[in-house]
């Protein structure tokens, strides 16, 4: 969308998910990568085969405990994305029997497990860290979800407001998705510099973690994570609080 043929069809702005989802909500875009939680809460349009999902470990989502994940009672939670937040609600009581109070806090490993048993890292945060390097407990929650169902996690996808979504709209996006593949090497050269990671972790990332192309078994496994996550929520509530 900035550097290929598809580049001024839209007017970009760049938020994290959960604010992406927020600003559709209000009507202050049309299209956006939103969490795929949000589909239980909003009416939208899916663009098709566009998103963001993994086949194990997706390395970017980690819950780190001082304690086994059947004894957590609290999480310090990054909210950035909130369906990293409710796939740990389903992955601790589903696999795990654990139903823990969740509280919004800074992405700081140390401030978190001093405020809770256990502390969900997303993104950035999470890949800064070696997980092989941490005492205690670290689950990586996209492996935690294929071991649990044998299917596809999707985290997130492109949707928009309904009637956003037009076949010029689901080309462009295709496209572009491609564009952006085809190229990955460059992409790897500038995010690993601008963002402080060494190359070889985002190659990986990017090639072994992450799909970014959706078909039928990611739609499958999306479609369970949101009747378990939309179960859950309706027998405990949000459960999410701020501090």
């Amino acid at each position: 969308m900035l550097h290929g043929p598809q580049r001024g069809l839209f007017d970009l702005e760049f938020r994290i998910p959960s604010e992406c989802a927020d600003r559709l909500a209000s009507g202050q875009a049309d299209l956006g990568i939103v969490p795929s939680f949000e589909l239980t809460r909003q009416e939208l349009d899916v663009v098709p085969g566009a998103g963001i999902a993994c086949h194990g470990p997706v390395r970017s989502i980690l819950l780190v405990s001082s304690k086994p994940a059947p004894e957590i009672r609290t999480l310090a939670a990054d909210s950035s994305s909130r369906t990293s937040v409710q796939l740990a609600r389903v992955v601790l009581a589903r696999r795990y029997g654990a139903t823990p109070y969740v509280a919004a806090h800074p992405p700081d490993l140390p401030s978190m497990l001093r405020a809770a048993d256990a502390a969900l890292l997303i993104g950035d945060s999470a890949l800064h860290i070696d997980p092989a390097g941490l005492s205690g407990h670290v689950y990586d929650l996209g492996a935690e979800w294929v071991e649990m169902t044998g299917l596809p996690m999707v985290f997130a996808v492109w949707a928009g407001r309904m009637g956003a979504v037009t076949p010029q709209v689901e080309a462009a996006f295709r496209e572009s998705c491609r564009y952006g593949r085809d190229r990955l090497e460059d992409i790897v050269v500038a995010e690993a510099l601008a963002r402080g990671f060494a190359p070889d972790l985002v190659r990986d990332y990017l090639t072994r973690n992450i799909v970014h192309e959706l078909g039928p078994r990611e739609y499958q496994g999306m479609r369970l994570f949101l009747e378990y996550a939309a179960g859950l929520a309706a027998a405990s509530g949000p459960g999410l609080q701020a501090v």
